[in-house]
């Protein structure tokens, strides 16, 4: 899935907003972002244009693991 968020700006008051699209849709979502950043260029009345994705197909939980005890990393010298 992807989210792309922005912020609305009117009469001084910053709104939040956002826009969800499926996970096979990304070009729809980046299309959608350079409309927003067309806009925010011709009016200035949006900011923080981002968009955000989540892998529903994720082995494991977001986040940062430690490694075991076992993990023996090395820098690579040259």
């Amino acid at each position: 899935m992807y989210m792309v968020y922005w912020t609305g700006m009117e009469n001084g008051t910053r709104t939040p907003c956002s826009k969800e699209f499926d996970s096979n849709d990304m070009g729809s979502a980046m299309r959608f972002m350079e409309t927003l950043r067309a806009r925010q260029r011709a009016s200035g009345d949006i900011c923080f244009v981002a968009m955000a994705s989540e892998n529903p197909d994720s082995v494991g939980h977001a986040s940062v693991a430690e490694t075991g005890a076992d993990y023996n990393w090395k820098k690579r010298r040259r």
